[in-house]
């Protein structure tokens, strides 16, 4: 993923994972971030949070050990899921240079054939990102606004 979207060591990659026990395994989570996270998943957030040794020091911010954790609410992707039994590694698939993801299989696979096993392709997907949410500190901070609604995360 690196070599194909060429990121840095700083890039925060998402673990995709199938319900919020999986999750647990992989950060950790107090009371108020437990609730939170909890009353947003599945959806279309991504949240940035500490995590635990169980998480290949590749997939971490190099200085803050944190990564980001998901659970979507994507029905080919949970079942996916839910049949390999652990987590999957996901970055939003935008090329050098281009501005918008890549959502079309047939179009994924054209470009990037050679350098992937296998291309999965679940029908018309919104192009539009996950909202980021990073939960690795105190207070809750919004790093992308995307399909989910942000204002659940503001103090107001």
């Amino acid at each position: 993923m690196r070599e194909i979207r060429r990121l840095d060591d700083k890039h925060h990659f998402t673990l995709v994972c199938h319900d919020f026990a999986q999750m647990g395994q992989l950060v950790h989570l107090g009371n108020a971030q437990f609730r939170a996270v909890k009353a947003a998943t599945p959806g279309p957030y991504t949240f940035i949070l500490p995590a635990t040794g169980e998480v290949p020091r590749a997939f971490l911010h190099p200085k803050k050990r944190t990564v980001g954790v998901r659970i979507p609410d994507h029905r080919t992707v949970s079942a996916l899921l839910e049949e390999l039994g652990e987590p999957l590694l996901s970055s939003t698939l935008i090329l050098p240079g281009e501005s918008e993801a890549m959502t079309e299989g047939w179009l994924v696979k054209e470009e990037l054939d050679h350098h992937l096993d296998a291309v999965v392709e679940s029908g018309e997907v919104t192009a539009e990102p996950t909202t980021v949410v990073d939960l690795s500190e105190e207070v809750a901070e919004v790093v992308r606004v995307g399909a989910g609604d942000p204002s659940r995360f503001s103090e107001d």
